[in-house]
């Protein structure tokens, strides 16, 4: 494995995945610091709650982009032949990896940050697209049962390696994929870890994506 190119794609995706979407645009676009409100957490789910739909929307859908072009520094490398393609998969893992640890220990915010869900996605979309389409439906499918956007990303990122195990059109001949999947699946439970103590005692905040009358 080459060093040099291995260095700088670390760099570059620790660089975009420290990238705090949600501070910057809050500050910039309404003159609030969503760390100052809410849960205080720095992400989309909490632009979400303090800013709004689309500020939050807006947010996500930058977490999401951030987490793909880090994935893909491996590509570029793979094209300026910096890389070998057996390498690609191992190469994308561990920048999209490392983009999702920018998220959540951001050098801009003094080594602290979000939960990293949606930079995680983005690395998943950008490995493995139509994996990360369907762990999409099973959020939202789980997000409309549970209430709970925490438990809805724990259950999607456990998804992602169970539907590369065991659905047979998505089987994958990278073993090194699956690990790194309920890696990542174990690193989502460890940032939720006080959302996960707040469900338990009901005291974590309910989404509701489809309104009833109940819950107007």
């Amino acid at each position: 494995m080459a060093l040099a190119p291995l260095l700088v794609g670390i760099f570059l995706a620790y660089i975009l995945g420290s990238i705090p979407t949600a501070v910057w645009f809050g500050k910039m676009m309404y003159g609030i610091d969503v760390r100052e409100h809410g849960s205080g957490n720095p992400g989309a789910t909490n632009t979400f709650r303090v800013l709004g739909k689309r500020a939050g929307t807006i947010v996500m859908l930058a977490d999401i982009i951030k987490g793909m072009l880090a994935t893909s520094v491996a590509v570029l490398l793979l094209r300026l032949n910096l890389i070998e393609e057996q390498n690609l998969v191992t190469f994308k893992l561990i920048f999209g990896v490392v983009a999702v640890f920018g998220h959540i220990f951001s050098v801009f915010l003094n080594f602290k940050g979000g939960k990293g869900v949606a930079t995680l996605l983005g690395m998943m979309i950008a490995i493995h697209y139509e994996v990360a389409l369907l762990c999409i439906v099973v959020f939202l499918i789980s997000l409309i049962v549970t209430k709970y956007v925490s438990l809805s990303s724990i259950i999607s990122a456990l998804a992602f390696p169970t539907f590369l195990l065991f659905i047979p059109r998505f089987k994958t001949n990278e073993p090194l994929l699956i690990i790194f999947g309920f890696f990542l699946f174990i690193i989502i439970v460890w940032t939720h870890h006080k959302n996960i103590k707040r469900i338990a005692v009901g005291e974590e905040s309910k989404t509701y994506l489809v309104k009833t009358k109940k819950s107007n």
